[in-house]
């Protein structure tokens, strides 16, 4: 099969040709039909993730066919149209067995730990308990977004912030995890502030539900910002980007009691940011994190999808083929993409 590989970090990747996967006997094989482009993938190619053993093969977000299966799989066969959240649990350990796969403990991540969805197909391990079953209505180009930007910004609003009716969500930056978050913040009700450097992002999130948007670029303080539009504070605030300015803004725009949920990377360099530490004391502010979304918790979104609460498809950006994914891969830190970009052509 076509792959994108790299054998050293932070080498232009290449398209080859590699061996096929065949399934272990609890998983299956997926022909990939599409698969996202994201940032986290960027920090895998940059040597951020001790889980990646070289040579490498990227890639989390897909959608796609089922086409082998293993001895121990019951609940899908060959053609079943699937997708499948970007941290896999195993269904042994503690955290598994309370329902809790998306921090298990030796957890299956393609991409990451085992070789990923830039190719044509992809095995995936634990198939009975990671595989989500696609409507037949939604297209595999807005299903390879829900693994990762999508469904974790489902957690973090709903499971993890409890956001609201009537509640203010402020959302730190206007990608694709934080386009999808203004959205889904928007669906329950909540009153959502999107925070970014670009008008084209801010005007999107704007027709994506947002109430109000600040261009921290035109602003000297953006917590000072963000707390006149709401009066007092943010309930939820969101860091979907992942740097350490974009955190210290998330936690110091909330009001008091208000929760910060960390959805975007902090590694490396920007590992260790500094946080407003006297403010969480004396406000009583509770900082979550938030990491990818369980299977079993894909049937509330997919049910606010099919009704038409939520549309991920709008948050589809450019379709790109295997052939351009080295290049929109080593670009990722710009930032400069407006919604996900979606390999659909292999």
């Amino acid at each position: 099969m076509k792959a994108v590989l790299y054998e050293s970090f932070e080498e232009a990747p290449k398209v080859v040709s590699v061996e096929d996967p065949t399934p272990p006997a609890h998983g299956v094989v997926v022909k990939v039909e599409a698969t996202g482009v994201c940032r986290s993938d960027w920090h895998g190619w940059m040597g951020h993730d001790p889980d990646i053993t070289l040579p490498h093969v990227p890639g989390h977000e897909l959608a796609g066919t089922v086409v082998a299966v293993g001895a121990e799989v019951a609940n899908w066969s060959a053609g079943d149209r699937v997708t499948v959240p970007f941290v896999g649990g195993c269904g042994h350990c503690p955290e598994c067995h309370a329902g809790h796969q998306q921090v298990c403990e030796q957890q299956f991540q393609p991409g990451f730990t085992h070789w990923g969805s830039f190719a044509e197909y992809v095995a995936i391990h634990f198939a009975d308990l990671n595989l989500v079953a696609l409507p037949e209505t939604m297209d595999f180009a807005t299903a390879a977004s829900l693994g990762c930007r999508f469904a974790t910004s489902f957690r973090a609003v709903v499971d993890q912030g409890k956001a609201g009716a009537g509640q203010w969500v402020a959302v730190h930056g206007c990608g694709g995890v934080g386009l999808s978050a203004v959205m889904i913040a928007s669906a329950v009700g909540a009153n959502v502030v999107g925070i970014d450097i670009t008008e084209d992002k801010l005007a999107l999130a704007r027709e994506l539900g947002a109430t109000a948007t600040v261009n921290s670029t035109h602003v000297a303080d953006v917590p000072e910002a963000v707390m006149e539009i709401t009066q007092g504070g943010a309930h939820v605030s969101i860091d979907a980007l992942g740097h350490p300015a974009t955190c210290f803004n998330s936690v110091a725009n909330l009001r008091r009691r208000g929760k910060h949920v960390q959805v975007g990377l902090m590694l490396a360099d920007h590992a260790t940011p500094q946080v407003p530490m006297a403010r969480i004391i004396g406000w009583e502010l509770e900082i979550l994190g938030s990491h990818g979304m369980q299977a079993h918790r894909y049937g509330a979104m997919l049910d606010m999808v099919q009704s038409g609460k939520l549309d991920p498809a709008r948050l589809v950006g450019e379709q790109i083929s295997l052939a351009d994914a080295p290049q929109a891969l080593m670009a990722m830190n710009t930032f400069q993409a407006l919604g996900a970009t979606v390999i659909t052509r292999f």
